[in-house]
């Protein structure tokens, strides 16, 4: 059924978000995507969507949500303040509200193209401690929006229960796997493909990485 319809990818050009671009070309009749420009401390992440975007012949929309930035100030709005993430508390690159409104503002951008179908690659399992990557959020905005829109849209997290080894494995059986390691940009500090090494984002990108490739070293062997 869904091959018949039309889906928005939320879309940043890091490993998730383009995993679930590959996985919504293979469920949807047609597919577009939609890149939030709110100040983040890479131009190039909006540059890396975009290139991606044009490779896959996906139509890209970029939106600005400048006013994001000027409502909350945190590491990844403002280069004067560090990475950081302390126990107990919410890691210094959480931007608040930035699920809420880009889901927001793609079911308005999907409602006018005639989509009822948005992707996001939030992930509950590889929990950064961000609350609105959680299935409870986004199942209660889900509903918001519909409600609020008089319109029936479906937001779908193929990654939300999927680790960052299992997300890897997607790409893997999405034919995708070289794409989203060498083209995606997940690291702080800018860096594309397998990124700086050190910053929080490449750390927990490899560890997933390593332990994928692993996995599937030993599924090889005799």
């Amino acid at each position: 059924m869904l091959k018949n319809e039309k889906a928005v990818v939320v879309f940043s050009g890091g490993q998730d978000s383009t995993t679930c671009l590959f996985w919504a070309l293979r469920q949807f009749k047609e597919v577009e995507t939609v890149t939030f420009d709110y100040g983040q401390r890479h131009r190039l992440e909006i540059e890396c969507a975009q290139s991606i975007a044009a490779e896959l012949g996906v139509k890209n929309t970029v939106l600005d949500m400048s006013l994001l930035n000027q409502l909350a100030p945190n590491a990844l709005t403002r280069s004067d303040i560090e990475i950081t993430q302390e126990e107990g508390e919410l890691p210094s690159t959480f931007v608040d509200g930035r699920n809420h409104l880009f889901l927001s503002f793609a079911a308005v951008l999907g409602k006018q193209s005639g989509a009822r179908h948005l992707v996001t690659g939030v992930c509950e399992t590889d929990f950064s401690g961000y609350p609105d990557c959680r299935d409870a959020f986004v199942k209660s905005l889900n509903v918001t929006l519909n409600l609020a829109m008089d319109y029936d849209f479906v937001i779908h997290t193929p990654l939300m229960w999927l680790d960052k080894a299992e997300t890897w494995k997607l790409a893997d059986d999405l034919g995708a796997f070289p794409f989203v390691r060498e083209r995606t940009l997940t690291c702080y500090n800018g860096i594309i493909g397998d990124g700086c090494g050190e910053c929080p984002a490449c750390r927990l990108r490899k560890a997933g990485l390593d332990k994928y490739l692993q996995s599937k070293a030993e599924a090889l062997q005799p």
